[in-house]
């Protein structure tokens, strides 16, 4: 079969793409070698900007399937009938390092899906773990640089760290649950995944439930020591994103099922703590745990870069059923990730095949900037209402409404009988065997230890004391350890 012919990019054909022009045979290069400035332009920009955090990530194509009606909770088409196919995305990803860090480290993992359903698309980010460190998004910058390199030592520093925790009471729960023993998953596949933030259903009849996402790995939980960990990065620095790439090439395709906690709305506003702080998590004794169906990853992107690192997730796109929850932090990520997206990617980013519908067609009347494909038609009008058969509104919302009341300015968050920063780390400390206590304090102190400042270790080590007793003095005798010797 004969080959195609290399062409520019304007579809001309390509002569030589060994040598560039020249004035003579051993002269400088000629400015009018369209091929060579071309190819050379295209090259200076191949990387896009990555993003801040999450920018370490794989992902794989795939499917969820509705397995238990859910029908009286929300009215989302995808989730309308048991047996219901919606075609979906997966992207995951290590949180603080860069592009080229290692997978197999001691971080949060990004579980980002978005649902190819025929009402448009459904973004749902989490990681997995169910609860954050923080609960306001106005702290969400400073924590990210606290993680990030330092701008003079560039290392990831433990005084900075540790000195943004010992600001931050309410991170000693998320603090405990990444210094423990699923602080490290083994690969992708073998990982929870959490909605983490509170979101509303709304069901045909109009009534509202608060709900929590729980994807549970089908594959089993598998995480890493740090000794483990550290082996396999010096051996493999992309294990993460090898492991789920062979698996999937090899037929064992990887599988969560999905279960919701559903809260009626109007139980919200008299539970014991905020139901909406997003460092919290609620227990299963009070909502326990509803199975909706199963996600299944069964094919790998053809182009990581089109297709992982040009996805954009972004959690203010919902759909018919499904809205957001008065949670300070998904309130702020509406915002941000979709903001992130039109800087990293253009305000066209979502007309990138990876983003775009694929079981409906986007009808709205944004039209031109940046990577502009579909200007609309020659007649096509770019502002509404009008006379020409363009787009209209519904006039149904997607959700409930959410009531609201009081004064504009800040505030704390509304008080609850059960709301301090800590309760939740001690009965998750308390969990833990005697070995899980043993490795997470060594943990905990081997990073503490490092901390220049005895300020700032003395206030973190009030933060885990006020989770349980045994804990801090736990702590604080290893991180003495650790100093003395």
């Amino acid at each position: 079969m004969p080959k195609p012919t290399l062409t520019t990019e304007s579809g001309a054909p390509v002569a030589d793409n060994q040598n560039s022009a020249t004035a003579g045979a051993g002269g400088p290069l000629l400015l009018q070698d369209q091929h060579l400035l071309e190819k050379l332009a295209r090259f200076n920009r191949e990387r896009i900007p990555e993003r801040v955090v999450h920018a370490r990530g794989s992902g794989a194509h795939g499917h969820f399937e509705v397995t238990d009606d859910v029908t009286g909770f929300t009215r989302a088409g995808f989730l309308s009938e048991v047996g219901k196919r919606t075609e979906v995305f997966a992207r995951f990803s290590t949180v603080a390092d860069s592009l080229g860090g290692a997978d197999a480290v001691r971080d949060p993992r990004g579980f980002a899906l978005k649902f190819y359903t025929e009402e448009g698309n459904y973004d749902l980010v989490g990681n997995n773990t169910p609860v954050f460190f923080i609960k306001d998004p106005l702290k969400f910058p400073d924590f990210i640089h606290s993680q990030k390199r330092d701008p003079f030592t560039g290392s990831q520093e433990p005084d900075n760290v540790w000195d943004f925790w010992a600001h931050s009471p309410e991170a000693t729960h998320q603090v405990t649950w990444l210094m423990g023993d699923r602080g490290i998953p083994a690969s992708y596949r073998h990982m929870n995944g959490y909605g983490s933030h509170t979101y509303q259903w709304t069901n045909a009849e109009g009534e509202a439930f608060f709900v929590k996402y729980h994807f549970r790995t089908d594959q089993g939980i598998r995480c890493l020591s740090n000794e483990q960990a550290a082996e396999q990065v010096g051996r493999d620095a992309d294990s993460h994103q090898r492991d789920l790439l062979q698996a999937i090439e090899r037929g064992m395709h990887p599988s969560w099922t999905l279960y919701v906690q559903v809260m009626p709305a109007a139980e919200a506003a008299d539970y014991r703590f905020n139901p909406f702080d997003l460092t919290k998590v609620w227990p299963h004794a009070d909502v326990p745990l509803r199975k909706v169906g199963r996600l299944v990853l069964n094919r790998n992107p053809e182009n990581v870069f089109a297709e992982v690192e040009q996805a954009a997730f972004s959690p203010n796109n919902f759909v018919p059923g499904i809205g957001p929850s008065p949670d300070k932090m998904l309130q702020g990520r509406l915002f941000a990730y979709a903001d992130a997206h039109r800087y990293r990617l253009g305000v066209n980013h979502t007309q990138l095949a990876v983003n775009a519908p694929r079981a409906t067609t986007a009808h709205n009347y944004g039209r031109d900037g940046l990577m502009a494909v579909d200007a609309g038609g020659r007649f096509a009008k770019n502002y509404e209402p009008n006379s020409y058969g363009g787009p209209v509104e519904t006039g149904r919302a997607l959700s409930a409404p959410l009531p609201v009341s009081g004064h504009t300015g800040t505030h704390a968050a509304p008080s609850h009988s059960k709301d301090d920063d800590f309760f939740q780390a001690g009965e998750l400390y308390r969990l833990m065997s005697e070995e899980e206590r043993e490795r997470l304090v060594a943990t905990i102190a081997g990073g503490l230890s490092q901390v220049t400042r005895e300020d700032v270790i003395e206030r973190n080590l009030a933060h885990f004391r006020a989770a349980d007793p045994d804990y801090g003095k736990r702590v604080e005798a290893a991180v003495q350890r650790l100093r003395d010797s």
